[in-house]
């Protein structure tokens, strides 16, 4: 029988949690990873470990993992940091396994892989190397790499998204890379005309769908590329606010997806009535979402890692708060249970499907 693996990165270490593919009852152990703060958890079914990204200026970066779901673990930064005139990397903040590989970004904004399970890292410094770099600067929550998308057709395709950068791309593996923000809006930017900036969107997320779509949410709209970031199509009408955090995506179902809109002063909910809202067009039209989720004097807010879908039959839908609840759809979103809450603040929330 299928069990879902629940992963939950929090402020004060990671959660696990578990169900059967019913998804109604989790158990949930934690905290793990000596409660370094965790900015991101991930599935590497090449080695079966849970994968952690982890660390701050206090305990610098490091990968957690556990090969035997959560009962022992141990972590690794050997190769994760810059030549020793650069500002020292703080801390990971995005894991992706592809293959035999492991990606991980990191704070200030960059990029390491590793090819024997995270014990060791080397720096893709073309990414930094990349003219434009010198025009990065730190959204809110810092100069971060926090999302990295690999083509799993062409594992030399890849995408990443830095705050404040924007959206690069890569067609050879990351020996070289190009900026691919066009006709994304930086409001911040005054003096520039909309859309044109080559680099310094405030992505928040970047995510591919199941016929190769990205999608971003971004601190200034929601946006759809159909030409793998070259162009990027604004989509935020019909959502209540064009601020947000995470987007998630489908699994097998193109042009669905779900976004947690925010008000872009309190960087909560609108109106303090929990929501998430659904696309099944692409983002020519949104529908809100609200059974099961508290409707009044909820304050959420849900991080740019915090969104995630599971990949059985019908998919499963997972978002985590601010305020430490996790909650769980099984029919993509137009139900919602809270299955934890008092957690520490949440991070990300990341699933795998295990067999048996």
């Amino acid at each position: 029988m299928a069990r879902v693996l629940l992963m939950v990165g929090t402020k004060k270490g990671a959660f696990l949690m578990q169900s059967d593919g019913d998804r109604r009852d989790w158990s949930l152990e934690g905290p793990f990873c000596a409660a370094w703060p965790v900015q991101d958890v991930a599935w590497d079914p090449a080695t079966r470990s849970v994968l952690a990204a982890a660390g701050n200026a206090w305990y610098g970066p490091a990968i957690w993992r556990s090969p035997d779901l959560g009962k022992t673990w141990e972590h690794s930064s050997e190769g994760m940091a810059y030549p020793e005139a650069e500002t020292p990397v703080v801390a990971a903040w995005s894991l992706l396994p592809a293959g035999d590989t492991i990606y991980a970004g990191v704070e200030p904004a960059g990029l390491f892989r590793s090819q024997d399970g995270g014990v060791t890292w080397s720096h893709v410094s073309a990414l930094r190397e990349h003219p434009t770099s010198a025009y990065w600067g730190p959204g809110a929550g810092g100069l971060i790499l926090h999302h990295i998308v690999v083509d799993p057709a062409d594992p030399a395709r890849a995408w990443i998204a830095i705050s404040a950068a924007g959206c690069y791309a890569t067609e050879d593996g990351g020996a070289s890379w190009e900026p691919r923000n066009k006709g994304v809006r930086t409001d911040f930017l005054p003096d520039v005309e909309p859309g044109t900036a080559e680099v310094g969107q405030c992505v928040h997320s970047l995510q591919r769908d199941a016929a190769g779509r990205l999608f971003q949410q971004n601190h200034c709209g929601v946006y759809r590329s159909d030409d793998g970031a070259r162009t990027w199509q604004e989509i935020t009408a019909g959502l209540p606010s064009q601020f947000g955090f995470p987007v998630a995506v489908h699994p097998r179902t193109p042009n669905t997806a779900w976004v947690v809109p925010l008000d872009e002063d309190t960087r909560a909910m609108p109106g303090g009535r929990a929501a998430v809202w659904k696309t099944t067009d692409g983002g020519d039209s949104w529908k809100q979402l609200t059974a099961g989720l508290p409707g009044t004097q909820a304050h959420l807010n849900v991080l740019r890692s915090a969104l995630c879908t599971d990949t059985l039959d019908q998919v499963g839908l997972y978002f985590g708060t601010g305020s430490g609840s996790v909650f769980v759809s099984g029919d993509e979103g137009e139900s919602w249970t809270e299955i934890a809450r008092h957690l520490p603040a949440v991070t990300s929330v990341e699933t795998v499907v295990l067999e048996g």
